[in-house]
């Protein structure tokens, strides 16, 4: 099946841009598209319906009326419909994606081709996680690049997760393999990973259930990876050469693109239109900036568990008694949805001992945030683009991992990097406090504060011009999005 319309030379490339449904995958895929875009490439962006009305209910009606150049459409999810402002299931939407996105996309690509407005699709640009994208690539004879939106870290974890199945480690025969030592085992057959112990692996290898879903679906997405013409990560080599190292001679030809931001910010300087576009499913408190305005340098706590982690409400005010005991000033975005089954409840009593020192609010601007004078250190739940964030604006981490590889994110911030601390999955105010203070008071801290100003350097050399890492990789990548198949 081929393109309905034959490209001229004078087309421009079209590149479609398929991310996975959630805020932290959409984000990095918007900023590689723009990047594209800037490097002149026509862009589809694909979100779900349901992300689709989320958009259009949380930026605006105008969200998705793009460019001329730089187009948003939607598909089904294949999952049923609801009006809700969270993040779906995880579980459940990788397994209807998988079984029922592609026909939709394959129409979608149909309907393209036929588009006299714009040129034929040449190229497919989609989440690591939505490689149902690999068989139409295939059907209509075009390149296809998967950005996996974890860290090399992360990604060399779930690419150990079938040999773990095979030599029979996982799935666990204890139920009590969270409290028993099972999870402390050193696991010393993978390189690029020093020290690994399996609690800091991926977390979805934790079950018994050979058939649970997720251990099966990684094992599944790490296979058919295989099939695409590259890998793109938002890292850079300079902090993850040993993991690259150790994943290049499975897979096909790896690029760092990272971080990603810093290759877009001397394009969006220049560009107000492609920097207008954004893609925020929670509305945006515009309050967060103005109040940090009025903290001196380094001064400040921002607290943010992302787009997905959920918590009890007991493990919620474990965290906020930890923060007003600190007697640091913080910013804490509680999302609407952050406490599981439930809205989040802060005691009044808390809220009386932090005032006129804290701002709670319910979403943000994380790269303003994080780029602020005031931020002196970041509570996250270590996902990777928080953690990229953090490392490109030199701020550092106290880490409370809930899933993923946000686990293994953790380690290497802790134990590799140096430019974290972790706080116990248990959370007990007490430790809260301590680390708090620690981290914005303490040598420990000050320590971190080095290190991750180093690590800014590093990513920042990367994305420089003519001779940075990821800058250069721009090119090979684009080579790669333009060649036939």
């Amino acid at each position: 099946m081929g393109s309905l319309k034959t490209p001229s030379n004078d087309q421009k490339p079209h590149a479609i841009c398929i991310p996975y449904p959630a805020q932290g995958h959409i984000n990095p895929m918007l900023k590689l598209a723009k990047l594209l875009h800037s490097k002149g490439f026509h862009i589809t962006f694909v979100h779900t319906d349901y992300n689709r009305n989320r958009l259009l209910r949380s930026v605006g009606p105008t969200a998705l009326d793009g460019l001329p150049s730089f187009r948003f459409e939607s598909i089904s999810d294949g999952m049923p419909p609801v009006e809700a402002d969270s993040t779906q299931d995880i579980p459940s939407l990788c397994f209807s994606t998988e079984r029922h996105s592609l026909a939709p996309f394959r129409e979608l690509i149909g309907r393209l081709n036929e588009d006299v407005d714009v040129p034929p699709v040449s190229c497919i640009v989609s989440d690591g996680a939505m490689f149902f994208t690999l068989d139409a690539a295939e059907e209509f004879g075009v390149p296809e690049v998967l950005l996996w939106t974890a860290s090399t870290c992360g990604v060399l974890g779930y690419s150990h997760f079938e040999k773990l199945v095979g030599m029979d480690i996982v799935p666990f025969k204890d139920a009590n393999f969270q409290t028993n030592g099972d999870l402390d085992m050193v696991l010393d057959m993978i390189p690029g990973l020093e020290d690994i112990r399996l609690r800091d692996m991926p977390s979805f290898l934790r079950t018994t259930d050979p058939n649970e879903l997720m251990l099966k679906y990684i094992i599944r997405l790490i296979r058919h990876s295989k099939r695409a013409s590259a890998i793109l990560l938002n890292s850079f080599d300079a902090l993850e050469y040993d993991s690259l190292k150790s994943l290049a001679p499975d897979f096909p030809p790896m690029y760092t693109l990272g971080p990603l931001q810093f290759l877009l910010d001397p394009i969006e300087s220049n560009d107000k239109l492609t920097k207008s576009i954004t893609t925020s499913l929670w509305v945006e408190d515009p309050k967060c900036l103005k109040w940090l305005d009025s903290y001196g340098p380094n001064s400040v706590v921002y607290v943010n568990f992302g787009s997905i982690t959920v918590m009890t409400n007991d493990q919620l005010v474990e965290f906020a008694w930890g923060l007003a005991n600190s007697n640091q000033p913080f910013l804490w975005i509680t999302r609407p949805d952050l406490v599981s089954g439930d809205s989040a409840v802060l005691p009044p009593e808390f809220l009386e001992s932090v005032k006129g020192r804290s701002l709670i609010a319910s979403w943000c601007n994380q790269e303003k945030v994080l780029a602020h004078a005031a931020i002196g250190g970041f509570l996250t739940h270590s996902g990777w683009n928080s953690t990229i964030e953090s490392i490109s604006n030199g701020v550092p981490m106290i880490c409370w991992p809930f899933f993923a590889e946000q686990q293994t994110n953790c380690r290497y911030c802790c134990n590799k990097w140096g430019i974290g601390m972790e706080i116990d999955a248990n959370v007990k105010r007490s430790e809260v406090e301590k680390q708090v203070i620690e981290l914005m008071e303490g040598d420990k801290g000050k320590e971190m504060k080095k290190k991750v100003m180093e690590l800014k350097t590093l990513a920042k050399e990367a994305t420089l011009s003519p001779y940075g890492s990821s800058f250069a990789n721009v090119d090979n990548v684009i080579k790669v999005l333009q060649s036939q198949k």
